[in-house]
Formats: structure tokens, sequence, C-alpha cells
């Protein structure tokens, strides 16, 4: 190897480019963020061939004077942050003072600028000494063209105009939708490829939200608005019946800041985990804003990453708030209100409010028959001949501790009771209506204000189980322990060892009782006994990995949770079986009395709504 050599500032900027400048999405974003921080109320970008030709951003913000526009150009030149106590409380997108350096070492780059105290605009080129007088009203504009012009390994790594366009389109998409006072404008050789409106009502931001990501996700959306600990999370969340194939409708924003965070993402899985149908990704946008001082956001050349200072209070914050908001997924309250005819939401709200007061009408109306609920056979649970003397809630192959067994035996078995749905005149301020009919034993046809209800019937019965289930479960103190008759040692890294050192409290009463050996291995003691039978090993390397990475897992809640899932399965309702009405409408009432009754434990949905206006569609009336 040669001696040591110091780079050349030219080299050293093109460098630093690969760390900013990954491909013209990376300009736009790098661009678009100082026109936000320069307090702009309209940006517009205009782009050719992908943006590889060129890439202009314009800004009605508040401009750079003749003496700023050569000190922008510079490497690490900033009007942010002039001291580490700034740094320390980033409040605005861009502070680095890189970007512009590092992106004129790679393209040729034009800024045009004018502020209001100036009596003209000013332009100055990459390279050029001294900058020239211009035209142009208050505000900047950056024009960066022929991108790696001069580096070309790096140039010959860009896709097709096309698939460099549509990361540019989402790039834009992104600082849209984290800024809903502001304009936007995207132009694509010459042609307007989108335009937005500044939205300062919340009609005008979900029109401007269905722009930008798309209808359907507006109409299945439940809107979040949660405060505490210093913590606001707003935005928008999609039904879990709403789902995608790729995780491509996910937008989160932390100060208005465009952010990626395992920790985040992990929350909202969580929140998800029992709703969602296997295979499929929630959708959301969501604004996070909480102390600037309590998130480092110089932790990437980028910025999409960001580090929380309490990362255990910001996943269960997360977590929280969305899972409250999915609870309740059920017909009835507010994030069902939208599946009902205006002129039965207030009827329908009332129900909701009034529970209590409703409570005794509706069980001695709506209660569900032991028939239903106690007498089911399936190729698990039941009688049958070979076990006739079994009860019929009692698990044909054993494997449930005695107590589970209790718990899920009370639930199948509620008191007695027979709906009395003539009592009923008609089902108009009931949000599922009033059952009329039964489909091949799988389906109930049910009517009320706004048209046709179809339920099925195994899949909702499921979650009503599921629910009771686990909250039998939760309000056990702690959970049912088994000790292993040889105590299992697993040898993890320390720090590992040490996360889990950390939350044995909190383990112990879930029942996982476990004592350290050395510095790099645990012995497990006893387990929950609802999972007595399953990979202790897999559960205990999964949980150190979990409390590691984001200080908390509910690997065990999720393990028994899926257990509680099963059993609620083989103990729903199955297919074929003929309901009388007043079962089925006992189905129907407590439906609307338990959480997330909006779709099975699997993630389908347990029910839909056919307006009249789409049965007459069906047949063409009217036209």
């Amino acid at each position: 190897m040669s001696s040591i050599k110091q780079l050349s500032i030219v080299l050293a900027n093109q460098i630093a480019a690969g760390e900013v400048v990954e491909r013209p999405a990376s300009v736009v974003k790098e661009l678009v963020e100082n026109a936000l921080d320069a307090g702009a109320r309209q940006v517009t970008v205009d782009i050719e061939d992908g943006g590889i030709r060129l890439i202009q951003v314009s800004d009605d913000g508040i401009g750079m004077s003749s003496d700023d526009l050569p000190m922008a150009l510079l490497p690490h030149a900033t009007s942010k942050i002039a001291e580490l106590s700034d740094l320390e409380a980033v409040a605005t997108l861009g502070f680095r003072g890189e970007a512009l350096a590092s992106i004129s070492s790679v393209a040729r780059t034009t800024l045009t600028s004018k502020t209001d105290e100036g009596e003209m605009a000013w332009c100055l080129a990459s390279g050029s000494a001294e900058p020239r007088p211009a035209s142009r009203a208050r505000g900047t504009t950056v024009e960066v063209r022929d991108l790696f012009y001069n580096t070309p390994a790096r140039r010959k790594f860009l896709r097709t105009e096309k698939t460099e366009f549509g990361h540019i389109d989402e790039a834009l998409r992104q600082q849209a939708l984290s800024r809903p006072l502001i304009a936007f404008e995207l132009k694509h050789n010459g042609k307007t490829q989108f335009s937005v409106r500044a939205a300062d009502c919340e009609e005008s931001r979900r029109r401007r939200l269905s722009q930008l990501c798309n209808e359907d996700f507006v109409d299945s959306a439940l809107v979040i608005d949660e405060y505490g600990s210093g913590l606001s999370l707003r935005g928008w969340v999609a039904k879990p019946t709403f789902s995608r194939s790729r995780a491509d409708l996910q937008y989160f924003f932390v100060n208005g800041r465009v952010v990626r965070d395992r920790l985040v993402s992990h929350a909202i899985r969580q929140a998800y985990r029992d709703v969602l149908f296997h295979g499929r990704h929630p959708a959301y946008v969501l604004y996070l804003e909480l102390d600037p001082s309590a998130v480092d956001v110089n932790v990437h050349p980028t910025k999409h990453e960001v580090r929380f200072r309490e990362t255990r209070m910001i996943h269960d914050f997360l977590f929280r708030s969305l899972h409250r908001a999915l609870a309740e997924t059920r017909a009835g309250l507010a994030a069902d209100r939208d599946e009902m005819p205006e002129q039965s939401a207030e009827p329908a709200v009332a129900a909701a409010d009034d529970r209590q007061a409703q409570a005794s009408v509706r069980s001695e109306m709506f209660r569900p028959s032991q028939h239903l609920f106690g007498q089911e056979s399936s190729s698990t649970y039941g009688a049958s001949a070979s076990n006739a003397g079994r009860s019929t809630a009692e698990p044909v192959a054993s494997g449930r501790p005695a107590d589970w067994l209790d718990l899920y035996q009370n639930l199948r078995t509620p008191d007695q009771g027979s709906a009395v749905a003539e009592q009923v005149s008609a089902g108009d301020n009931l949000p599922l209506g009033m059952a009329l009919a039964q489909v091949h034993g799988v389906f109930i046809l049910a009517q009320n204000t706004r048209g046709l209800v179809i339920v099925d019937m195994h899949a909702a019965h499921e979650r009503i189980i599921y629910e009771g289930l686990k909250q039998k479960a939760d309000a056990q103190a702690e959970q049912p322990r088994q000790a292993l008759l040889v105590p299992f040692s697993l040898r993890l890294s320390s720090l590992e060892v040490a996360a889990l050192d950390e939350f044995r409290t909190e383990l112990e009463a879930f029942g996982l009782v476990y004592t350290l050996a050395s510095a790099d291995s645990i012995v497990l003691r006893e387990v929950p006994a609802i999972l007595r039978r399953g990979n202790h090993e897999k559960l205990l390397r999964g949980l150190a990995d979990d409390l590691v990475q984001y200080q908390q897992s509910s690997r065990i809640e999720s393990l028994r949770d899926r257990l509680l899932s099963t059993m609620a399965c083989h103990g729903s309702v199955r297919a074929n079986r003929r309901l009388t009405l007043d079962e089925m409408n006992a189905l129907l009432r407590s439906m609307e009395d338990t959480e997330r009754s909006g779709q099975c434990n699997h993630g389908r949905p347990t029910w839909v709504q056919l307006s009249m206006s789409a049965l007459d569609n069906l047949f063409l009336r009217g036209q």
C-alpha cells in the first residue's frame, strides 16, 4: 500500500455523496426537506427522464441571500445547528449541511433564490465563484442536471426511467403525507403526475389522503388520536379486513420525519397480532409527536432511522393505542359506525353508550341457548360412541390442564335462557339487525335499516369464544405453572442473559421461572402450564432476542393465544348446524358486544353489509 494521503475535497464529497445520494429519489427527498425547513407552503418538483436528466425543486420559502448561496454548496455548512445542545434537540428535517454539497459533487447544480429583503433574486451554479442576478419571486429553486455525469460507475447502477420515477413518486408522496398543510405538485416530462392542495380541515385531509394513498384505504381507516406520557399519536390505521400482500402502504412519521424503525414496526405488528389474516400486512399512516430531545435523529446519513431514549415506553404506547382501536372493530361502536346508515347512527351510538342500562333486557331477549354453545361435536371435542360417558366439553385427547379445561367449559355453557325475538318489532336500532334465515347451515341472513347483513356463523362464534377465553386467562393474577421434571439448561450470549435477568419478575408472572447459571447460561425450571409441551428452547431464544431488541416480548401471550384460538375454533358452532331464529339473534347480539368481532381469529371477516342500493344494482332496479 502507498503512504497515507489526505483526500481532495472533491473526492471526499463524491464519496460522501454515496451515503446521501443513492438515486434520483434521494436528491428529491433532500431538496424537498430543505424546502420544508425553509417554511415553504407550496413545493413543485419537475422531473425529466426519471430524474437522471433533470430534477428541479421550487418552493416559496424564506429564500437565501447572495451571501448565503456560496455557503450553501460548501460541505457541512448549515443554518440549523450551531452547537452540541442544538444537535440534542433537532427540530428540523435537515441539519448536517452535507446534502447540497454532496449533490453538487455528482451533478450540475444551480441555485436560484430570493428573500423578502432582497431587491432581486440571485443565481449560483456549482463551480462558479460568484452569484449573478436572476428573476423569480420569494423562495428557492434548485436545479440538478445530469446526475452522476462525473461518476459513471454510479450511473450504471441506475434503473429504468419508469423505475426511478416510481421511487421519486413514492418519496414525494411520503413528504406530502408528512405535511398536510403544504401543497405539492409533481411533474414528469412536462406532465403533471399528481397535485395536492393544502388541507386545513378534516374533510380536506381525508380527500388528500385518498389522493396520496387510495380511496379504499380511507374508507376502511380507523382514526387514531391518542395522548399520554408526553407522547401524541395521530393518524389512520386500516381495519384488519383491509390488508396488503406487501408492506407498501405503511407510513410512520416522527415529529414530521419519515422513518423506518424496527421498534415501531414490531409494536404495530403486535397490535394486529390476532386480527390479521396470515401472510398479510397492515396499512397505516401514523404521526408520532414527542419532545425532540427524546429522540436521536442523527444515527443515519439519510435520517431514515431514529433512536428513542425510552424505547419500552414508546413500544408500549404504540401497542396500547393501536390495540385499543382495533379492539373496537365490532358492530355498533365508533370503528364500524360508517357501516350504518345515517338515520340509524344516533340510536346505534346510544345503544353503545347506554349498554349497561340495556344489559338486562338484552340478556333476557338474546342470551344464547345451551344447544348453541354446549352441544357441539367435532373431531376433537364432544361425545362419540366410544366416549359415551364423557362430558361434551371434555377433550377426547388429553392435553390441557384441568383449570384451563374448566375455564373453557364455563365459557361454552352459559346460563340457559330463551331468546324472545318476537318482543322486538324490528332490528332498526341494532347494528347487525334481526336474523331472517340461515343459508346451508353456514351463513346467517339478517336485516337492518341499511339493508342485508350476511354473517359467517362459525367465524363469528369463534371470535366470541376466543375473546372470552382470553379475558378469563388475563383475569388470573398469575398463570398456572408446571415444574419441569428435569431442569433445562440453555447457553445464550451474555447480552441475552442480562436481558432475561432484567425482566425476570415480569416473566415469572406469566409462569416462566428460570435461574442464572452463569453470565452466558440459564436454567429453566418452570413453564406456563398451557405451554408445557412446547419447544422451550425456541421460546427462550425468541424471548431473549425480543428483550434485547425491543425491551419487551409478547411471545408467551402469543403462544397462549394461539392455543386458545385453537380451542375456540373447535368449540364454536360448526357448519351445517341448524340454528333457530333465537339462536341466530343471540349470536348477532354477542357479536355486537365482543371486541374484534369484525374478523375471526385468523383475520377473515365475520360479516358483510349489503346496502339497499347495492341490492338494487344487483337486480338493475331503477336502471
